[in-house]
């Protein structure tokens, strides 16, 4: 293993010994349950992970269900697993708890962590209820996901509840060694986005992933999921396409792509390109948790994505002259040296690029998938959160939904969800959403398919 590979997998967390880390990829026909808390439910990581595969893996077809609901405990994941989770058929379903299940509470230290104590112990005799559940269904990977941190060491405000991410941790513990008995796989992404917290607030006391509330990551942190996830998928180093190209012998080599076509002349390279992948692309437009809230993009300055997971490269050694024009399908793409061009240039990273601007589409049909999703889910957290406790689950009749705009006056939960769950509570606008997003799912793709793209590398006087 390289120095540096090895420096990664010790600050990230990763077991490289035992293969703690280690998630299968996901395959053709998956069906893959997200199943947690807010940070699930109205969280990226899931939909930054399926991007992935989208613009990496194109022609492997999959689907990603959000089984999210805010304000989860492990007991109401129990509750629901049958109904929310394996009604979808998964052949893969990830757990992740525990930012509920320990509380709110300011209390010194000492009664803080008796508190800890008896909330940790009653979400155990829980998650115990959910081990047995998911043991009875052998035909789906289980995957035991350690919850993104609470964040007590920012100055950010407000004050933090001492104590809380370390009561997280030991839910985590026993998530692990769940995994370990029963041969299930398991990720933390709390030690190694606590690890990037601690290093960043190094020079600046206010970093968070966290910005809002200390407890839902903003898209930036979501991205870090992402990144934790598929590291874990063993994907690092797996580049979009890679074309080497000697123009003294005249010869090109070609990794995850295809070269035809290809002409030399003393003024000009050209050579048609066909990528077995797409840059994955990312969204600089602030949104989700936290103010301010965060771009995803704003994720590439504390992890190394770029260099590991999305690399795009061109190199051209021999070049007689100083400076040379890069176009695609005779778009002006940028002006680069020989020196520039030997040392290499990543595509992936130049957002003009015809096949970038091909993955920035599946990525807004991606975000529009998502945004129907959402309501969905909004729909589903007023049913399990709200009616089922009453008694109410599925009851979708005038009478509850008057009740509900009446509780929406005094529960500001309820008031953000209501207007939602007003059209969502007819069976036909639920239908109607679900066929959008398979419409939608189908249209990804068959637009994430790379094309044949013409270069030309031209000598400019």
């Amino acid at each position: 293993m390289k120095p540096v590979i090895l420096v990664l997998c010790l600050l990230f967390g990763v077991n490289v010994l035992t293969g703690a880390q280690s998630i299968r990829p996901f395959q053709q026909g998956d069906r893959v349950v997200f199943t947690g808390n807010s940070i699930t439910d109205g969280g990226h990581y899931h939909s930054y992970i399926w991007l992935y595969y989208m613009t990496h893996f194109p022609n492997v077809r999959f689907r990603v269900f959000n089984a999210g609901i805010g304000g989860d405990v492990a007991q109401q994941i129990y509750d629901r697993l049958d109904s929310d989770v394996f009604a979808h058929k998964p052949t893969m379903v990830t757990l992740t708890f525990g930012m509920n299940d320990t509380g709110y509470q300011y209390l010194s230290k000492e009664k803080a962590d008796s508190v800890y104590n008896v909330r940790v112990a009653k979400s155990l005799t829980s998650f115990r209820l959910i081990e047995q559940q998911l043991k009875a269904h052998p035909e789906a990977k289980i995957v035991m996901i350690a919850s993104s941190p609470y964040d007590e060491t920012s100055k950010i405000k407000p004050a933090p509840f001492i104590g809380k991410n370390a009561a997280i941790m030991k839910i985590a513990a026993a998530q692990h060694q769940a995994a370990i008995t029963n041969k299930w796989n398991y990720l933390d992404f709390n030690t190694p986005m606590t690890q990037i917290a601690g290093r960043e607030q190094q020079n600046d006391s206010l970093f968070s992933f966290q910005n809002g509330d200390r407890i839902h990551p903003s898209n930036d942190g979501q991205m870090v999921m992402a990144y934790i996830f598929l590291k874990a998928q063993g994907f690092a180093n797996t580049k979009v396409a890679d074309i080497g190209i000697n123009s003294t012998s005249k010869t090109i080599q070609a990794g995850n792509c295809t070269i035809t076509n290809a002409s030399f002349t003393p003024s000009a390279i050209k050579f048609s390109y066909l990528a077995k992948s797409l840059p994955y692309p990312m969204d600089t437009i602030p949104s989700g948790w936290g103010k301010p809230a965060k771009a995803q993009y704003q994720s590439l300055k504390v992890i190394p994505f770029t260099d590991e997971f999305n690399q795009e490269l061109l190199k051209v050694k021999g070049l007689k002259g100083e400076k040379y024009l890069l176009k695609i399908d005779d778009k002006n793409i940028g002006t680069y040296t020989a020196n520039d061009l030997e040392k290499g240039i990543n595509l992936a990273t130049i957002k003009i690029t015809p096949q970038y601007q091909q993955a920035l589409a599946v990525m807004q049909l991606n975000e529009e998938r998502w945004e129907i999703e959402r309501r969905l889910r909004e729909y589903y957290w007023m049913q399990y959160s709200i009616l089922k406790p009453k008694g109410l689950l599925y009851n979708d009749g005038d009478a509850v939904a008057d009740s509900l705009q009446k509780y929406a006056r005094k529960d500001f939960f309820i008031a953000m969800a209501y207007p939602t769950y007003r059209k969502a509570r007819f069976k036909s606008v639920r239908d109607a959403w679900q066929k959008e997003m398979d419409l939608l799912i189908d249209q990804l793709y068959t637009i994430n398919k790379p094309v044949v793209r013409r270069f030309e590398i031209v000598a400019l006087k």
